[in-house]
């Protein structure tokens, strides 16, 4: 079954992209969202962006129609994959690029820096200490970046590397919510 969100802002204002049924996919709230997206509103335009565990793609494509030069969402799941492909095609999404990996394969890869970094990994995996942590040691991150991490609203993120700094931080039900920016 396919389910669908909408895009709050920028070029695609109001547009649906539609995603899958798949275990552990939970697109984030439109109302976490929107403050994300509040939160990085001076850092999306002209960035380079990395959606890991992309999942329904609603924070990709949110940056994108926000004016993001380009996104790169990765994801494994291959009918995740094809649902994201059939989006970008239906929104003539030129500058999101869909990568079917997963998330540490593609992190051992040959590092890009990137502007801004959405992490939302599935639920119970303890996926996001290690994630953010290849991020700033494999060299993924620009000099300034913005990490939003999204996961259980009683985990806690010890352990992130020292030069991430707490900008921002809320829960939501049983999601919490942070943005990090990466200090010299």
């Amino acid at each position: 079954m396919a389910n669908k969100l909408r895009i709050i802002a920028g070029n695609w204002r109001s547009r649906n992209i539609s995603f899958i049924d798949a275990p552990g996919l939970r697109p984030t709230p439109a109302r976490v969202r929107e403050t994300v997206f509040n939160w990085l509103q001076y850092d999306i335009l002209g960035s380079r962006c990395l959606d890991l565990y992309a999942g329904s793609g609603a924070l990709g494509f949110e940056a994108a129609s926000r004016g993001a030069n380009s996104v790169v969402q990765v994801e494994n799941n291959p009918q995740t994959c094809r649902c994201l492909k059939e989006n970008t095609v239906a929104l003539a999404a030129e500058h999101i690029k869909i990568v079917q990996s997963d998330v540490f394969k593609f992190l051992a890869g040959d590092a890009q820096p990137f502007d801004v970094v959405f992490i939302d990994p599935p639920f119970g995996l303890g996926l996001a200490l290690q994630t953010c942590n290849w991020l700033e040691d494999k060299g993924w991150l620009s000099p300034h970046a913005k990490i939003y991490v999204e996961v259980e609203a009683k985990l806690e993120l010890a352990g992130l590397p020292d030069n991430w700094q707490l900008l921002k931080s809320k829960v939501a039900g049983e999601v919490g919510y942070h943005l990090f920016g990466r200090v010299d």
